[in-house]
């Protein structure tokens, strides 16, 4: 198991990284990547990756913070990339639920993150939310010059999953899909997900299971959950959970090109 989605750099997070790091590692999880969702963030998130072993990072902005982007976050993704902890641009994307940035803003940072993704040969990590056709005719000139990409925590419609798919991308399975409240399309449109397509994660410490029992105390999710999320997937999918973990680390490891 290889947790795709990790946000370490969480205020949640800052007083047990090395805690966090280990239980996962004890529950079987085999490698983590580390979210960077700013560029403090992506700084932060290359520094531990960095710390601990079969750990790596992504390095983006995130459509929340799009109204940061300048032509110096560029620069620094650029120095960023340069560090062999970072394995993906992003998270970066369209996020039209909040709009916490203008997606005017949103447009021009994903863009460019997409075009410094093509020029250093190197996947996208993906975020998209109440978006979904002006995410692909934004990503559609860059689909044939990007390395790979994933959407992670993918939430959408069955069209939608076909409508990436399609398109080459990898999508990213959270503890969402463990939701009876409205995990239960999620759930059923699993089995469109071919095999080699299927990435998994947590998103921690948001999106815990909400059928795990006992639930944690602390309603904290952690990556040391995966296994949960990764034999629910296979239950619903009637796939054999250990066939499943492997064939999503040979995914992590086609898609980013690391070695664990």
């Amino acid at each position: 198991m290889f947790d795709i989605g990790l946000n370490l750099t969480s205020p949640q997070f800052a007083n047990d990284h090395d805690d966090v790091v280990a239980r996962a590692f004890a529950a079987g999880v085999k490698g983590l990547l580390l979210t960077g969702t700013n560029l403090h963030e992506s700084e932060h998130a290359q520094a531990l990756a960095k710390e601990y072993e079969r750990c790596w990072s992504t390095a983006g902005v995130h459509p929340h913070d799009s109204s940061q982007w300048t032509d110096e976050s560029a620069e620094t993704l650029y120095k960023l990339a340069k560090n062999e902890e970072v394995v993906a641009i992003g998270e970066c994307g369209l996020d039209f639920n909040r709009n916490f940035s203008t997606p005017v803003e949103q447009e021009a940072a994903f863009t460019a993150q997409l075009a410094i993704a093509a020029e250093l040969e190197m996947p996208v990590f993906m975020h998209c939310r109440d978006a979904h056709e002006r995410f692909l005719t934004l990503l559609e000139p860059w689909r044939d010059k990007l390395h790979g990409a994933v959407l992670h925590c993918f939430t959408g419609s069955r069209q939608e999953a076909v409508e990436c798919l399609n398109r080459g991308l990898y999508l990213g399975i959270t503890g969402w899909v463990c939701d009876e409240r409205r995990g239960i399309e999620l759930r059923e449109l699993l089995p469109v997900i071919p095999a080699d397509r299927l990435l998994v994660e947590t998103d921690a410490p948001y999106l815990l299971p909400r059928d795990m029992k006992p639930k944690p105390a602390s309603r904290r999710n952690e990556p040391a959950y995966l296994g949960h999320i990764v034999e629910r997937i296979a239950h619903w999918r009637g796939e054999d959970r250990q066939w499943l973990d492997a064939q999503t680390d040979e995914n992590v490891r086609r898609l980013f090109g690391v070695r664990f």
